[in-house]
């Protein structure tokens, strides 16, 4: 199979940072689909906001199942029963999905082989994040190694959002011209709630900080 340099998956969740994402790609690929994981997540409104994010810019999407996953890594993103709480002694919260961009990354590839896509771009962070190691710059670069080892391909792992802090996603944003359309159309909430969510769990607080750093930012320019 032909791989295509203009063509590109977007691993995408609806959220503030993959929708981020999806808007990068669409600037810089000639053809972008996006591809959303069904693992059992605490909100399954998750991935109707990504259908519908996807919808609304005509971006072919596709939903994978993944529920094996919930499974084999429970945590408070896929059990409602798990109090959500601050990682502990340099470990992470336990919110985090053990193997999820492992996995996420891996099927993703599998799927852009099978579409003849070369790039696949994901919206990891290492600057402003939560203390996954999974969004660290070294396990990227490391799986795109063992990914084009493993099938005799040259993918190209994107993360536009890797040296970012929340304030500068935000100006990433603004810069393309989605500001309002990330703040107000997205999923980043722990609880579910669309747009400025819950204001109160992990994402929500870090999403909102940022947010007011870069507007304040912007104001005293």
């Amino acid at each position: 199979m032909s791989f295509q340099e203009d063509k590109a998956v977007v691993v995408f969740s609806g959220g503030q940072d993959s929708t981020t994402c999806l808007f990068w790609a669409l600037e810089r690929f000639k053809e972008v689909s996006a591809v959303t994981f069904q693992y059992g997540q605490r909100h399954s409104n998750e991935i109707d906001v990504a259908k519908d994010i996807a919808k609304e810019l005509g971006v072919e999407h596709h939903v994978l199942d993944m529920e094996l996953l919930n499974q084999l890594s429970p945590s408070a993103l896929t059990r409602a029963d798990i109090e959500m709480e601050e990682g502990k002694d340099g470990q992470p919260p336990n919110t985090f999905v053990e193997g999820r961009n492992l996995l996420f990354l891996s099927f993703a590839a599998i799927f852009a082989k099978q579409q003849g896509a070369k790039h696949v771009i994901t919206g990891v962070c290492e600057t402003d994040y939560s203390g996954y190691p999974d969004c660290r710059d070294i396990f990227i670069k490391s799986l795109n190694v063992s990914l084009n080892l493993s099938m005799d391909n040259e993918f190209v792992l994107h993360t536009p959002l890797m040296w970012l802090d929340k304030a500068e996603t935000w100006e990433l944003a603004d810069k393309m011209g989605r500001l309002d359309y990330v703040k107000n159309k997205t999923l980043t909430c722990y609880e579910g709630i669309r747009g400025d969510g819950c204001g109160e769990c992990p994402a929500c607080v870090l999403r909102q900080r940022g947010y007011q750093q870069y507007i304040e930012a912007k104001g005293s320019e």
